[in-house]
């Protein structure tokens, strides 16, 4: 059974974002192990400067990095990823799951995104859309797609 972590700069509030992530949760439990893991994000002033945001980046990449397992390939969702559709999303997992690596880490930043160490050492960078989404929102879209891929793989109707 594969590894997965989502690791998400952020905590969930909203209830119904905490109840779809509840319900993908259970529904990927079929198919991977998978291990969420909320970081928070770092304070900052209402108007930061740029000095203030790389240094927010690098700590919220140091704790991502504390939590990543030895042997871990890591999927950034970034805005300079690459768009990608379902079944190119299931080719992923696919591929993946026929490497050497032992688990698999999707990363959602925070408001200000990854910082740049993240998004170079990042076996696939992913963008979800061009549009800007809420973390939280992202976070559910992105467990449903992974789920939509396993079920593209075993041949299920469930992604048409």
């Amino acid at each position: 059974m594969l590894n997965l972590y989502l690791i998400c700069v952020g905590r969930l509030k909203e209830k119904f974002y905490a109840e779809a992530v509840g319900e993908y949760t259970k529904r990927l439990s079929a198919y991977c192990k998978l291990t969420l893991v909320e970081l928070p994000e770092e304070r900052l002033p209402q108007t930061p400067s740029q000095a203030q945001i790389d240094a927010a980046l690098a700590k919220e990449a140091a704790a991502i990095q504390a939590r990543l397992p030895p042997r871990t390939s890591l999927v950034a969702l970034c805005v300079e990823g690459r768009l990608r559709s379902s079944e190119e999303m299931a080719g992923l997992l696919s591929t993946w799951a026929h490497n050497s690596e032992k688990h698999l880490a999707f990363v959602i930043g925070g408001s200000y995104g990854l910082h740049p160490s993240l998004k170079a050492r990042a076996w696939v960078r992913l963008s979800m859309s061009p549009m800007t989404f809420p973390h939280h929102l992202a976070r559910v879209m992105l467990l449903e797609q992974i789920y939509r891929a396993f079920k593209i793989q075993e041949g299920s109707s469930y992604h048409k």
